[in-house]
């Protein structure tokens, strides 16, 4: 009898505990679930056993075992650290923060090569623009910082460049660690996972979102060289 009274008191604590779970914002709900229910089954499952209910208890660290076994799976293989998405081109290399959306980027290039973009003002963005006139993916990836950042900056744009950079040379076949850095995965990423990410970073990049035409094309063409691994 009182083993059945500390199985059903064991339960009733894992119910407590996953109902308050219910008032926490989802993504902590998502991370305490991953980590905590095999955390909690395990605990049970020892006291089982050690009440001398053994028939019970194993299955039940067996389980957690594998539950355990497979967030760390699916931790190694999500995001990056930081969950940022990674595009770069020849004179530029922009950083997109999956959560909150925020974009920077470091200029590698040019006048202000070194320097951050969140570090120059308006009149040297619109210098810089000026000088990637003849660079058409760092200008697209440009506009579409300036386009978050500063509302009415086309006004002030100059169009015509003559100052530019130069062409810059084509950025050939996306390859598959350009692709993950993209979309914010660690290579391994599973095609859920790349789906998913995708998924999330076209709501914020896509045109008819007020994103930008150039990323969108470069987070489905990340989208399409990695599911190709998986065909």
């Amino acid at each position: 009898m009182s083993a059945i009274a500390v199985f059903f008191g064991g339960l009733l604590i894992l119910v407590a505990v996953l109902a308050g779970l219910l008032s926490v914002k989802p993504a902590a709900l998502a991370s305490a679930l991953r980590y905590g229910l095999p955390a909690a089954m395990a605990g049970l499952g020892l006291t089982l056993m050690l009440v001398g209910r053994a028939s019970l208890g194993l299955p039940l660290l067996a389980f957690a075992a594998m539950l355990f076994s497979r967030a760390r799976s699916a931790s190694r293989a999500t995001r990056q650290p930081g969950g940022r998405s990674h595009v770069r081109s020849a004179a530029l290399e922009m950083e997109l923060d999956l959560d909150t959306g925020a974009m920077n980027g470091l200029v590698l290039a040019g006048s202000f090569e070194g320097r951050e973009l969140d570090a120059l003002d308006e009149p040297d963005l619109l210098r810089l623009h000026s000088e990637l006139s003849g660079d058409p993916e760092s200008l697209a990836l440009l506009e579409a910082y300036l386009d978050r950042r500063i509302a009415d900056w086309r006004a002030g744009a100059q169009t015509d460049g003559g100052a530019g950079l130069g062409a810059a040379p084509g950025s050939g076949a996306m390859t598959q660690q350009e692709a993950y850095e993209i979309l914010g995965l660690a290579a391994g990423a599973s095609e859920a996972e790349i789906r998913e990410a995708h998924r999330r970073l076209m709501k914020r990049m896509h045109p008819d979102a007020g994103g930008s035409t150039f990323l969108a094309g470069r987070i489905n063409e990340a989208k399409t060289v990695l599911l190709s691994r998986h065909d």
